[in-house]
């Protein structure tokens, strides 16, 4: 007879271990409540007659616990289920000292590749890891139904952010409410914060802010421009006063203010610009922040906002210098551009800012751009209006929401969680079948919404005590000490994300063809988001709470759901043999399209992926040729609501090579001029998923990276047209 075990395995059935299983608890018990060594063995003998060729463990154990209370062994075989229950722990525990165990030691690949803006030799991720190591086993045994845990672990679906979910305050991303914080003071730590009288105390304290928000929550953070411009104008009344004072003409004072404003925007700009990258939030590593450079969110303070994005553009230009003194791209912030009549075309007003917003996506990655035009096209809010806001973090996109003035709001706002479903897997789970196909999918949207009811119940027992920074202070709310957060979890006004991954997997599968064949791949890709779309509709109907489908990023889950595919179904020619899956709807990264033809076919998945999406395209060096840069910006504001160019900025410290960094068939970066492979000493810098990373990735995420095909040639623009 052979004994299943719980991991699957199957080992030689052995008496002796229930024995001695039994005899451990017999020592726990008074001498009348022991079971005879007869007893026993006639337990033993009962199993072994049953004629199974194979059993499962949890039977075997079943069957002794019955068969002790049977013979009125009650006592002894609460001892066997207390024991039982301990090996449980034991087994489960002994996988989290493991785990501990890998990170400690450094030699770990998934540790060392979990984040690629996270370096787990650093101790202060090291505290995050274990932190998040001991939330996550809590969160398997006691926070999670088994089926949950068991379709996160076979890939079925995937559980964001367990590693925090321990803690029932910690929701995802936000767009922070800087203005609030600003104008009416906050407090830090029992500290009240007062409104600034200059924009250089209005960076520091913004740095500050930022840094504090985000470590009370586990996504990123979103901030606007516009709630600095204000205090530009302090500054420069400051300035002038004081040149006044000393009764310098009118034209005098003015130049004189004017001068020393622009070196308080330049000093207020690298203060941030240094404080952000040179900070650590309490998860171990700078804030993920994004800032967001709108005009159109200001016409009273339009002027000091475009002077702002001005001189954040330049120094993002400029770059930071690196270990060696060389001017390398930082990770962070990540700059949301938005495209607007006053921008777009050359002649308009502020046509040199999208110029210099080209000349950095070109030479930095960033900014992305967000067209004013097409997202008030998509998000109406109730009043009939289109609106237009920056996503929170990289690519979360709240709904649309207007308060109780009638007036729009995003800024305080927030996303619940993410529970992601891996669409490849119900592909394969289908053999094909459409009928059965969308069962499954019914079934695993089922599993999905129960994961998305237990984060926000969770985090519906929340007070605003937990996190004053954001529901007392001014960056969520202005809640009352001791006041649920109940409220701002319903009515629209906060989002719980429906994630989805492998669309193009999963058309390729069911219909032999790409979602970018305009015909019965596209048609059944645009079913499929529709049906997330359906779901997430019915479900906020029913329980007043705003579901929306989100393109996940998946940066390291694309390797899970890749293998766990290949565990569960084999290598499928096409499907299964890569080490990732595509992030959400996008076209592969391996597939031959140019960069107008993908940006026009995505924006039509775009719209079905209202809680988040960004596309993008994978250019060559384009700094000597922004012209090109500037025709795909162009194109992006007159057909789609967010994207972005991925360029490649890199740096070899052995050798001073100043290129591309490459990746061999073993999936091992290296420098093509020196041959270098330390990663101590190659500065790589990928776009991952939305956000740029830059501490080397996992072998999934690796294989992907290298396998981007370029979507743009770098010639001329008549010869691109």
């Amino acid at each position: 007879m052979k004994v299943i075990k719980r991991d699957g395995h199957m080992v030689d059935y052995c008496p002796e271990k229930i024995e001695l299983a039994i005899e451990k608890a017999n020592k726990e018990v008074e001498e009348a409540d022991q079971a005879s060594s007869t007893q026993i063995k006639n337990i033993i003998k009962y199993i072994e007659g049953l004629g199974k060729k194979r059993i499962l463990v949890e039977d075997i154990q079943d069957i002794i616990e019955m068969k002790l209370m049977s013979i009125g062994k009650y006592a002894l075989a609460k001892k066997y289920i207390t024991y039982r229950y301990t090996r449980e722990l034991v087994r489960k525990s002994n996988t989290t000292d493991l785990a501990i165990k890998e990170l400690i030691d450094g030699e770990s690949e998934y540790w060392n590749t979990e984040n690629s803006n996270k370096n787990a030799k650093i101790i202060t991720v090291q505290r995050d890891y274990l932190a998040g190591i001991t939330s996550t086993d809590i969160t398997r045994r006691f926070l999670l139904p088994e089926d949950i845990v068991q379709a996160h672990d076979d890939g079925i679906i995937h559980f964001h952010d367990a590693d925090y979910f321990a803690q029932n305050a910690m929701h995802n991303c936000c767009l922070m409410n800087l203005e609030d914080m600003l104008q009416n003071g906050t407090n830090i730590n029992g500290i009240m914060i007062e409104k600034p009288h200059r924009f250089l105390t209005a960076m520091t304290i913004a740095t500050q802010l930022i840094t504090a928000v985000n470590s009370s929550q586990y996504g990123g953070v979103t901030v606007s421009l516009t709630h600095l411009a204000p205090f530009v104008r302090l500054s420069y009344n400051r300035f002038l006063d004081k040149y006044k004072k000393r009764k310098f003409s009118k034209e005098d004072c003015e130049k004189f203010a004017k001068e020393d404003l622009k070196k308080e925007i330049t000093d207020g700009v690298q203060t941030f610009q240094y404080q952000i990258n040179s900070m650590t939030t309490t998860n171990g590593q700078a804030p993920f922040l994004s800032v967001c450079l709108y005009l159109g969110e200001t016409d009273e303070y339009k002027e000091e906002l475009a002077m702002l994005i001005e001189e954040v553009l330049k120094q993002r230009i400029l770059g930071m210098k690196n270990e060696a003194g060389v001017y390398i791209t930082p990770a962070f912030p990540k700059l949301l551009y938005v495209l607007e009549e006053d921008n777009i075309r050359k002649g308009s007003k502020y046509w040199y800012l999208t110029e210099l917003a080209a000349e950095c996506t070109a030479k930095r990655l960033v900014p992305d751009y967000i067209s004013e035009k097409i997202m008030k096209q998509l998000k109406i809010d109730k009043n009939g209006d289109g609106q237009c806001y920056p996503c929170m973090g990289c690519r979360s996109f709240l709904t649309p929401y207007v308060d109780e003035n009638g007036k729009p709001k995003y800024y305080g706002r927030f996303n619940q969680g993410v529970v992601t479903i891996n669409l490849v897997d119900v592909a394969l789970s289908s053999d094909k079948d459409m009928e059965t196909f969308w069962n499954i999918m019914d079934d695993r949207l089922e599993l999905c919404h129960r994961a998305l009811q237990i984060r926000h119940k969770r985090l519906s027992k929340a007070t605003s005590d937990v996190a004053p920074i954001l529901w007392q202070y001014g960056a969520l709310a202005r809640l009352k000490k001791g006041e649920s957060i109940h409220e701002l979890l319903h009515h629209g006004y906060s989002t719980i994300s429906l994630g989805y991954a492998g669309l193009y997997e999963c058309v390729k599968f069911m219909t032999g063809h790409s979602h970018t064949d305009n015909g019965i791949g596209k048609e059944f890709g645009l079913q499929v988001m529709q049906k997330l779309n359906d779901k997430c509709k019915e479900w906020k109907e029913a329980e007043d709470i705003d579901y929306s489908v989100y393109g996940t990023p998946i940066e390291s889950t694309t390797y899970k759901f890749a293998k766990a595919l290949r565990e569960r179904f084999g290598v499928i020619k096409g499907i299964t043999d890569r080490d990732y899956i595509t992030n959400s709807y996008h076209v592969p990264v391996f597939e031959e399209i140019d960069a107008f033809t993908k940006l026009k076919l995505e924006s039509e998945f775009q719209k079905l992926s209202p809680g988040g999406a960004i596309s993008y395209i994978e250019t060559p060096n384009l700094t000597n040729n922004i012209d090109a840069v500037i025709e795909v910006i162009q194109f992006i504001y007159d057909n789609i609501m967010y994207a972005e160019l991925n360029t490649k900025s890199d740096y070899c410290l052995a050798c001073g090579y100043n290129g591309e960094i490459l990746v061999d068939e073993n999936l091992e970066w290296y420098c093509p001029n020196c041959g270098n492979r330390d990663h101590d000493k190659l500065d790589v810098t990928r776009r991952t998923c939305g956000y740029i990373g830059k501490n080397f990735w996992n072998k999934g995420r690796t294989q992907e990276i290298k396998e981007r095909v370029i979507h743009i040639d770098n010639k001329d623009d008549e010869e691109m047209a």
